[in-house]
């Protein structure tokens, strides 16, 4: 299991009506990291930029995952609230086709539908380049944005993470 990882940038679009940016529309399909090996893939990934979500209201935002015994991934995203406070939640984590281990989906809750989790670049170290997009109904940096751009994903509404005076939150589960 990775230690560290630095980067991880996480873009979540919902189409229909530009991130938890709402646009008309359909997803793009930009390509995914082959040979995707999502055991190499587990540990904590600390958010770096990311287009707005109404979900994420603090700062210091990480992601872990842990294998689970059926092959799931057990996610547990963390952030520290502007009142001091961590807010957190736990979800499962599959892969949606055995053929593309790339394309995982995400379920928090029950009752609602599971959301798209699109590793399209990864090192397993240093970085991951995450996509998310899901129609409603209802240097390195630098590298990744000429990715997504290459894929048609606006950057324009991307915000920088505010990972400052995270100290207490090491390892908040």
């Amino acid at each position: 299991m990775k230690a560290f990882q630095v980067l991880f940038m996480l873009l979540l679009t919902a189409a229909v009506a530009d991130g938890q940016s709402f646009h008309l529309g359909k997803c793009q399909q930009p390509s995914v990291q082959e040979d995707f090996d999502v055991t190499r893939y587990m540990g904590t990934w600390y958010e770096i930029e990311k287009l707005p979500a109404i979900f994420e209201r603090g700062k210091c935002n990480q992601a872990t995952y842990s294998l689970l015994a059926d092959g799931t991934v057990k996610v547990h995203n963390s952030e520290l609230l502007p009142n001091g406070k961590i807010n957190s939640i736990e979800g499962v984590a599959k892969v949606k086709n055995s053929s593309q281990p790339a394309i995982l989906t995400v379920s928090f809750f029950k009752g609602v539908p599971d959301g798209p989790y699109w590793v399209l670049s990864t090192d397993y170290q240093s970085y991951s380049l995450v996509y998310s997009c899901f129609r409603l109904v209802w240097d390195v940096i630098s590298q990744l944005h000429d990715e997504l751009a290459s894929a048609g994903v606006n950057l324009n509404r991307l915000t920088v993470s505010d990972q400052t005076g995270c100290d207490q939150t090491k390892g908040m589960k």
